[in-house]
């Protein structure tokens, strides 16, 4: 990792159930979530698998981050709705090969004209780690404008 400064660190701890189910918490909060294998993958699909929470934390990145930058400039993102849809790999290695993001911004688009919300969301940390070869298209849409 020569050239990255790391910044904070965070620690998840992971307890293996057994049937495919994890157990996992958040050190700083004690929050825990469960995993399960999903239906395709000899699992029961019975939670969020391994790959969804990949998805999950993409599109949550993404509004945490956008509002970040929206406070800054007195934009109220309340409202704001995404949909990631995952799609794994039909070949092996069995991989998520892509990641379709789809935002309804609560704002019409006069309010952000040169798109500087969109270019944020694809700054966020999740977005910036993911392999290249995962598809990352993205949908944004804002509120019409009035009088269209």
């Amino acid at each position: 990792m020569l050239g990255v400064r790391l910044s904070g660190m965070v620690q998840i701890d992971i307890s293996y159930e057994g049937g495919l189910h994890c157990t996992a918490t958040h050190g700083p909060s004690g929050t825990v979530l469960t995993t399960d294998a999903p239906v395709d993958n000899q699992g029961k699909g019975e939670s969020f698998s391994p790959t969804d929470l990949i998805a999950t934390a993409l599109g949550t990145c993404v509004a945490t981050t956008m509002d970040i930058y929206a406070r800054r400039k007195k934009i109220d993102l309340t409202g704001l709705r995404i949909t990631v849809k995952k799609e794994m790999s039909a070949v092996a290695p069995r991989r998520i090969a892509k990641l379709e993001t789809e935002m309804w911004l609560p704002l019409p688009l006069s309010a952000d004209p040169e798109r500087t919300l969109e270019k944020v969301a694809m700054s966020c940390p999740v977005h910036t780690s993911l392999s290249p070869n995962v598809a990352l298209p993205v949908t944004v849409h804002y509120l019409a404008e009035v009088g269209n």
